[in-house]
């Protein structure tokens, strides 16, 4: 697919097939994160891959939308600040890393006919729990990844010229 034919045409996926997602494809998802640039190549961060079969009850721990355990896989990507690029004014990016990480896996999801759903709406105190998470690696986000069983919608979006500025505010 076109690259701009893709990131219009990707949505949030809110309804999943429960078929199973090839080994071969989830290679080539994880694989498009690894690719993602990061603030000196550090790459502070880690995906965890779930399989939500006998584990929904847990998962609706995390996130209690119905919809959230029906793919039949949810991936968390994890930050490691200690590990991550900080400028010189203290800001550390293992954030930054971490979602530019987790958009590559998205785009490359869609790409490969796969859905996806970004949530940052979780409870982290349960995700830590349920992925036995150590003190240094913070959660920065979910997302389902199957089949989509419903159909893309109209995305709302600000016109360009609410969003971009030249040379100042």
């Amino acid at each position: 697919m076109e690259f701009f034919d893709l990131i219009q045409s990707r949505y949030s996926v809110r309804g999943y097939k429960p078929e199973s997602v090839p080994t071969a494809v989830l290679e080539k998802v994880l694989q498009s994160a690894n690719f993602a640039p990061t603030a000196a190549n550090r790459q502070p961060f880690q995906l965890i891959v779930i399989h939500t079969r006998g584990r929904e009850k847990e998962m609706k721990q995390i996130y209690s939308k119905d919809w959230f355990i029906q793919a039949p896989l949810v991936i968390c990507i994890c930050a490691l600040p200690e590990a991550a690029w900080t400028r010189s004014d203290g800001k550390n990016y293992a954030d930054v890393d971490a979602t530019i990480a987790m958009d590559h896996l998205i785009l490359a999801a869609a790409d490969l006919g796969l859905g996806t759903c970004w949530i940052a709406a979780f409870d982290p105190k349960a995700a830590r729990e349920a992925l036995q998470l150590p003190d240094n690696v913070e959660p920065i986000a979910f997302t389902p990844l199957g089949y989509p069983a419903d159909s893309g919608r109209t995305k709302q979006r600000k016109p360009l010229s609410q969003l971009v500025r030249y040379e100042k505010w």
